[in-house]
């Protein structure tokens, strides 16, 4: 495809590449390399949902060569009024620069039919937490890997290099991971909100409800006495939280049925030590495998 000369970044700079969310920016990093300058919006401890705008994004969006996004609807309260106050063609929907990581993604829970708002927070097009799945790591970065080879043509053997290093210490992460998960495979798991379906089928978990009785809505003294009298049947051993909803709820859910509260981030920087793609998983297997062991 030929691009315009407006559309392409000057030439030989390093590509401005802005992500919405941090998990994006770390994956671009490992294909980008020294060639790319890349920056988060959102910040890892922030639901990605709702990141609070600020007049700074409009700025780093006006300069960027590269707009990732995740796509499925998940930026869409906040992102779409931001690019358009940037006034950026190379970013504007259907620009070599805009890239969105759903691109062959298999994405979970897309709606069959219509949605209302009576439904909660339903994401039509599917579960944007795709990149809680390792193996969707090495599609996005594939991605990533073909978009910055055709806005940075001169690199473009660079970014094949770099994509091939990532997909295999990934590989290699992966097969250890799935190892390390092996005798845990059938454990049942309550999540806070519908953040860790791709998670929890990589690694053989099985998640039985959400403490939200609709995504987005907080769940009610009724539904959470429903709740627990069926988690105490299923015999549940995790409830699952991100690190930024309040613990108040999942623990007193917790300590009802006899499981553990285990804190996951779902972006990289979500806690101290998932600095990078790869500690993000590091961390939250790590404490996923800490909590079950010490429930025997």
């Amino acid at each position: 495809m030929l691009l315009s000369p407006l559309l392409l970044p000057s030439a030989y700079a390093a590509l401005n590449v802005v992500t919405t969310t941090p998990e994006f920016a770390a994956i671009a990093r490992e294909v980008g390399g020294d060639f790319i300058k890349v920056v988060s919006l959102a910040r890892g401890t922030e639901d990605p949902h709702f990141v609070d705008p600020k007049p700074s994004f409009i700025r780093l969006l006006n300069q960027a060569d590269v707009l990732v996004e995740g796509g499925a609807e998940l930026e869409v309260g906040w992102l779409p009024p931001l690019v358009e106050n940037a006034r950026n063609k190379r970013i504007l929907a259907g620009a070599p620069g805009r890239i969105e990581m759903t691109r062959g993604i298999r994405l979970l829970e897309v709606s069959a039919g219509g949605i209302d708002r009576s439904q909660g927070d339903v994401h039509a097009a599917g579960n944007p937490h795709f990149a809680l799945d390792p193996a969707n790591g090495k599609i996005m970065a594939a991605t990533l890997a073909e978009a910055f080879g055709r806005l940075d043509p001169g690199h473009a053997v660079k970014f094949t290099e770099q994509l091939a290093r990532f997909n295999e210490r990934l590989d290699r992460k992966l097969a250890a991971w799935t190892a390390l998960m092996e005798p845990w495979r059938g454990t049942k798991v309550l999540t806070y909100h519908k953040s860790y379906e791709y998670f929890a089928a990589r690694f053989g978990l099985e998640i039985v409800g959400q403490i939200e009785p609709k995504p987005g809505i907080e769940p009610s003294p009724t539904h959470i006495g429903s709740l627990i009298t069926m988690l105490k049947a299923q015999g549940v051993k995790l409830v699952l939280m991100e690190p930024n909803r309040s613990r108040k709820t999942p623990e007193f859910v917790a300590n009802a049925i006899g499981a553990r509260v285990v804190v996951l981030p779902i972006l990289v920087g979500g806690a101290e030590k998932a600095t990078d793609y790869f500690t993000l998983f590091e961390f939250n297997l790590g404490e996923v495998v800490a909590a079950l062991k010490g429930l025997r």
